[in-house]
């Protein structure tokens, strides 16, 4: 497998053949091949890439064929996507034969400084996402998203002045605005498979708890969680957000005192007891999460059912 690792922007344009950027801190690259270069790239895709960059990038591209793979998740690329990666990030790829025209984008974290986009970017969550949790975009998004890329080609190319860089910003701000609404969309529209991820959500907590793993490992986190599901935290959260309402930290934190209001009923169990089969360290923070959740503390309740 070849190992490629790009410790800059100006240093991924030099080894890939493409001319010098415009500002070392960010670029945009617009590709058309003609037929016979589609062709040379599908004789060569038999090897192997794992790429890992030390920038943010935004690529949109039709992929003939292929696979990705990012973590421990494939993405079998059949359709048009839009792939948001995030600085350090390494990703696989495996066979891969591009369409004709594709669009990079690549932004060091360093030209967002100054601007409302340095903090606002932290909340567009997918560019943590894994890869087959990519972006699908329908035809008429497509041509909406090319036009804004369009936008910043034509303005990364004017001749640099002191409005250049706010222009630029500007339109990749609305560019990410776009695809977090597509994100919304592409939840709804994959409503049954949120379902199917939520279900098996509690599934792990439920058998982490039957065997014991609470008391044994403590509180299964949001990572550990989303790792046993195959997705990115990021995406799991959001997914569950989208379809319950409440975030993946609330999902678990609901869990655990649906679980304790039965185990503090049980005979001869203090609250302390119940604390640590929970997997809480301390059993205060239990009681103050269950007073926070139910309005009562973990006391109250006890007597409270024994009134009934």
């Amino acid at each position: 497998m070849k190992m490629i690792s790009y410790n800059s922007i100006s240093e991924f344009h030099k080894e890939n053949n493409f001319s010098p950027p415009e500002n070392p801190l960010f670029s945009i690259i617009h590709t058309q091949m003609k037929e016979s270069e589609t062709s040379k790239c599908e004789e060569e895709k038999s090897e192997s890439i794992s790429m890992t960059n030390n920038f943010y990038s935004i690529s949109l591209k039709n992929i003939i064929s292929g696979e990705i793979v990012y973590g421990r998740t494939k993405y079998d690329c059949t359709n048009g996507t839009l792939l948001f990666t995030a600085p350090n990030q390494t990703m696989v790829f495996k066979n891969m034969v591009f369409s004709s025209e594709a669009f990079h984008i690549a932004f060091h974290k360093d030209y967002l400084n100054g601007s409302p986009l340095f903090d606002k970017i932290k909340k567009y969550h997918f560019f943590n996402y894994h890869v087959n949790e990519a972006l699908h975009l329908s035809p008429k998004e497509e041509k909406l998203m090319k036009s804004l890329f369009k936008n910043i080609e034509t303005e990364y190319h004017n001749n640099q002045d002191e409005f250049s860089k706010e222009i630029i910003l500007s339109h990749l701000e609305t560019l990410l605005k776009y695809a977090d609404r597509y994100y919304k969309r592409q939840f709804l529209d994959r409503k049954q498979i949120n379902q199917t991820l939520h279900t098996r959500f509690k599934n792990i907590l439920n058998e982490y708890f039957a065997t014991q793993q609470l008391e044994e490992k403590g509180i299964p986190t949001v990572d550990w969680l989303a790792k046993q599901l195959g997705v990115s935290h990021r995406y799991m959260s959001d997914t569950i957000k989208a379809e319950t309402g409440k975030t993946a930290v609330d999902q678990i934190n609901l869990y655990l005192i649906e679980e304790s209001k039965n185990l503090l009923l049980a005979p001869n169990t203090s609250i302390s007891e119940t604390a640590y089969k929970l997997g809480f360290e301390y059993p205060q923070y239990f009681s103050r999460l269950f007073k926070k959740k139910t309005g009562i503390s973990p006391k109250e309740y006890i007597e409270s059912a024994g009134m009934n």
